[in-house]
């Protein structure tokens, strides 16, 4: 390498700067959170990460130390949508209008269906969050999207959080939701239906992300050999890793249950 034998030797002698030993600790750490993140965490939610270990780093120093280290967040891919709205069943108003900050708990949930590819056929997940704290209190898996896959998400919903009369309630206008089956659950439970716009997505955002970062950290990582493996790592990935561990920026960047708890404490 051209180099001397004096001049090598000098290197061995000379002390690692201060500044390159800090690196050295703060790639470790980095790389303890991108790895318990299985690989999402970008340069935003690793610096606050850091910032709960009393570390105050910059995310150009993080970019910077997540590049020399070769560590590259998951990438997200496009997902067809799931809704049949070609139905003869009554449509409920819009009544979220894309308000997605609420200050309360089970004051306004939202759900949607996605699918999930295996070797052995289609998975079908249908979700209930809770916008407070986007915490996924209900969900349901099945091999099929008839109504009763989000009738079941749904009872699940109101088995964990029992919520007061007057709950909110937005989807999209799937057929699923229109039933009258769910209709009958709802009014049981004295739910307000609120619906999206035709044709509009962004009607009902927060749940289009969750299944956008799912896809991205989870579905498109890994090729499931049949839908019980699937159901397996979509159970583990919501109630272990999102409602507990996941930090979001729409929280503080707490996860949702640790969003939740400190709202009880307060």
């Amino acid at each position: 390498m051209k180099v001397s034998r004096s001049s090598y030797y000098h290197w061995l002698e000379v002390p690692i700067g201060q500044r390159a030993q800090q690196d050295q600790v703060l790639t470790k750490d980095i790389k303890d959170i991108f790895k318990s993140s299985r690989q999402t965490y970008g340069t935003r939610r690793i610096k606050e990460e850091l910032i709960l270990k009393n570390k105050f780093i910059g995310r150009k120093r993080i970019g910077r130390l997540m590049k020399e280290a070769d560590l590259r967040c998951k990438t997200r891919r496009k997902f067809r949508v799931t809704t049949d709205s070609n139905h003869t069943h009554k449509i409920s108003p819009n009544l979220l209008e894309r308000r997605f900050d609420v200050d309360q708990m089970n004051q306004y949930w939202v759900g949607d269906i996605t699918y999930v590819a295996t070797k052995k056929g289609w998975l079908y997940l249908a979700t209930v969050i809770d916008l407070y704290s986007r915490n996924v209190v209900g969900w349901s898996m099945a091999t099929h999207m008839r109504a009763s896959l989000v009738n079941d998400a749904f009872l699940m919903a109101v088995w964990k959080r029992k919520p007061a009369h007057g709950l909110v309630w937005h989807t999209d206008r799937g057929s699923q939701y229109a039933s009258d089956s769910h209709r009958a659950i709802l009014k049981d439970h004295g739910v307000i239906q609120s619906m999206s716009r035709k044709g509009n997505c962004w009607d009902n955002a927060v749940a289009e992300s969750f299944f956008h970062t799912l896809k991205t950290e989870l579905v498109h990582q890994q090729q499931f050999e049949n839908q019980e493996e699937a159901n397996d790592a979509i159970f583990e990935y919501i109630e272990v890793f999102y409602n507990q561990n996941r930090i979001h920026s729409a929280n503080n960047y707490l996860s949702p249950i640790e969003y939740e708890n400190i709202t009880k404490v307060a």
